[in-house]
């Protein structure tokens, strides 16, 4: 991790943000850059403060914690949230989730799941840091080097694909060689579409188009599975904000359980600019 996560806490009890901030300091976790007993619970406030993450109870006195985080959303505060909360009933949970929460731990704390979460935290915004540096150069035109070797690319790119159960979609080979013909011959993702990058692999780039988009809504709802499963998975927390933006992969996840009657709607472009980017990442 490049600095340590700027945390903000919001509790109405004393004693526990003095044990949190204690527990995250101790273990070298983050800096605590407030409490709502210092800076109160306003929005703009703590958003002002640019945190990293914000640790937020739900049952707070006037304004329960989903609400804030949903107006922090609605301040473009893109700060991950970890909600703490005695609450067990799945609508509850719902509505933390669908405010805009990242992760939900429940109280009494866990050290050991808390410290997981955060590490998570901490990964997943190195990973977002990392790819929009890379991002930034593939569309900049820059050459990066030195590069792998087309046999290294397609072990990287194969690897992150069966990782979320894409490996066996008849659009995983098109995803791969679109990805590899883009890498050997430098074409630019913002300057071409992906059919007329098809068109210079295929015959029939629509067809080729409609597999890469049916293998990656595989892989999206493989991820929201693993996520309804274990939200610390680590094949979730490393690609549920990489090879897709998570809003996806919340309404993909809100699909299967049955609260939405549509699911994330994934872009080819974003998802191989990202599943290229990822591979670089791991050189």
């Amino acid at each position: 991790m490049e600095r340590g996560l700027r945390i903000y806490i919001v509790e109405d009890d004393v004693s526990m943000i003095d044990t949190l901030r204690d527990f995250i300091e101790d273990q070298g976790l983050g800096e605590v850059v407030g409490s709502s007993e210092e800076e109160g619970s306003d929005e703009q406030q703590i958003a002002a403060l640019k945190p990293d993450l914000i640790l937020v109870d739900f049952l707070m006195p006037g304004m329960d914690g989903a609400e804030l985080v949903r107006r922090l959303r609605d301040a473009g505060c893109g700060a991950k949230c970890i909600m703490l909360s005695q609450v067990t009933q799945k609508d509850m949970i719902g509505k933390a989730y669908d405010a805009g929460v990242d992760f939900f731990l429940n109280k009494p704390i866990n050290i050991v799941e808390l410290r997981s979460v955060i590490g998570s935290v901490a990964r997943q915004l190195e990973n977002e840091r990392t790819i929009e540096a890379l991002r930034r150069v593939l569309f900049s035109g820059q050459s990066k080097a030195p590069q792998d070797s087309d046999e290294e690319s397609r072990r990287k790119i194969s690897a992150i694909l069966a990782n979320i159960g894409m490996a066996g979609e008849k659009g995983s080979a098109d995803i791969l060689n679109l990805c590899l013909f883009i890498r050997r011959e430098q074409k630019s993702l913002q300057q071409e579409s992906i059919r007329e990058l098809c068109s210079e692999l295929s015959d029939n780039p629509r067809s080729m188009e409609q597999r890469m988009r049916r293998a990656i809504a595989v892989g999206l709802t493989n991820l929201a599975h693993l996520g309804l499963e274990d939200f610390l998975n680590e094949s979730f927390t490393r690609y549920s904000s990489t090879l897709f933006p998570f809003e996806e992969v919340r309404a993909e996840m809100d699909l299967i359980r049955g609260k939405k009657n549509y699911g994330g709607k994934p872009s080819i472009k974003k998802f191989i600019e990202s599943l290229m980017q990822l591979a670089e990442q791991n050189a």
